[in-house]
């Protein structure tokens, strides 16, 4: 049986977690941006690196509606922002997940969040098997 193992702690800008599964990979500083009240979207971010290669297919949180992959990009000297399908995650190559680059976007936000607040977040990761798996983290909101 396959297991998941989740270390938590106390990271500069949030909650940062180191994950082992099956398609082994490791999720650290996760932090999600603060919102104020009636603000309905905000980012999340994190470093996603996986051993032997993978794909994050999507995500989801409890405190968001929707959750989707975004990326920015220039593209002809514009910045812009869009939600992707999947993301590939090479074999032993950190994914940074950064304000300006690819981050996960909440939408629909249910309520303010606060500076502090923990917020999880579930990763979906499509091993080299293509089969399925979870991850949940935890980010401080900042």
């Amino acid at each position: 049986m396959k297991t998941l193992r989740s270390v938590l702690f106390v990271a500069v800008l949030g909650i940062s977690s180191s994950t082992a599964m099956a398609v082994d990979v490791d999720v650290q500083s996760v932090w999600v941006r603060g919102t104020v009240p009636g603000q309905k979207a905000t980012g999340a971010f994190m470093e996603i690196t996986s051993k032997a290669g993978a794909t994050l297919v999507g995500a989801s949180s409890p405190v968001a509606g929707v959750t989707e992959i975004h990326e920015m990009k220039m593209a002809g000297g514009v910045m812009q922002m869009r939600s992707i399908p999947r993301l590939e995650l090479p074999a032993g190559q950190a994914v940074k997940f950064a304000p300006g680059g690819y981050h996960l976007m909440l939408l629909d936000v249910k309520q303010a969040l606060k500076a502090g607040e923990i917020i999880p977040l579930v990763l979906n990761i499509e091993g080299k098997d293509k089969k399925t798996e979870s991850i949940e983290v935890k980010g401080g909101s900042t």
